[in-house]
């Protein structure tokens, strides 16, 4: 009992100082915005604001125009969720129900396609899109690029929810006079939405982040998002960090207060398929 208490304790200490080291960035990000430009660079560093510059706050709301850059960063976010949800749970339904070369040949795709960064896709978007002229659409653009760098990693969580569903429910609804669509509305969504709708917030989280393809395919700045906004505040002779931190701190406070509520349906949709 005492070394299962020790290796509980020495488990809880290591996880306590990961947790840490991962939530540090997060917490200078806040204290960074309440400093003035001058206790930034202090040595030693001020890991508590002395003064707290709550005005910081209301400079960004009132000169950055950030309800409009967040409005455009939840269009482009909602945009790419409806497009990888509706296109991704039919290619992961396949993915999960049929077996065969061609099946397989398409999932080591999917798996591909994964590990491809953004950095690389975007000069062949850029040209195509251009070529059709979806760029005269540029969020329109944004949004399909963005969905397809997100739709492997939602085809892969979805898979895994598919496959947890028992394929006799779906013989019966057969039986019954479903046709396979039908069967597949009425029988295996509904029973597969936790992993779904999982998987569908993380792509939105992505979505409302993402920063290559905006930066790249969107020139007007009336239709940027806001990881394109922040970028404002970088002069070429002055840097303002504490404005930068403030509009971060407003950007992100949002998607990380939907994450920590929820969480334990974010951890319990990722591991429905673990006992497949």
């Amino acid at each position: 009992m005492t070394d299962t208490r020790l290796r509980n304790s020495v488990m809880l200490a290591v996880a306590v100082i990961l947790a840490a080291i991962y939530l540090f960035p997060l917490y200078w990000m806040y204290v960074t915005s309440l400093k003035t430009n001058s206790s930034i660079f202090a040595v030693p560093p001020e890991f508590l604001p002395g003064a707290p510059q709550w005005e910081t706050y209301s400079l960004i709301w009132g000169e950055s125009n950030i309800v409009r850059y967040l409005a455009n960063s939840l269009f482009i976010a909602f945009g790419v969720t409806l497009v990888t949800a509706v296109v991704g749970s039919g290619a992961a339904y396949v993915l999960a129900r049929y077996r065969n070369i061609w099946i397989d040949v398409a999932l080591f795709m999917v798996l591909m396609l994964q590990v491809l960064p953004p950095s690389l896709m975007v000069t062949p978007i850029f040209v195509a899109f251009t070529s059709l002229g979806i760029l005269d659409y540029p969020r329109i653009g944004t949004i399909l690029a963005i969905s397809a760098k997100t739709m492997p990693f939602f085809i892969i969580l979805c898979r895994a929810a598919f496959m947890t569903i028992p394929r006799e429910l779906e013989e019966a609804a057969l039986v019954d006079g479903n046709s396979r669509i039908g069967a597949f509305m009425m029988v295996v969504l509904p029973l597969a939405r936790n992993g779904i709708l999982v998987a569908a917030l993380l792509i939105f989280m992505q979505g409302f982040g993402e920063y290559v393809y905006s930066a790249s395919l969107i020139a007007d700045n009336r239709l940027q998002p806001a990881s394109i906004g922040m970028t404002n505040y970088l002069q070429p002779n002055v840097v303002t960090w504490n404005a930068i931190m403030a509009f971060a701190a407003t950007y992100v406070t949002p998607i990380l207060a939907a994450f920590v509520i929820l969480q334990r349906n974010i951890v319990s949709g990722l591991t429905s398929g673990a006992l497949k």
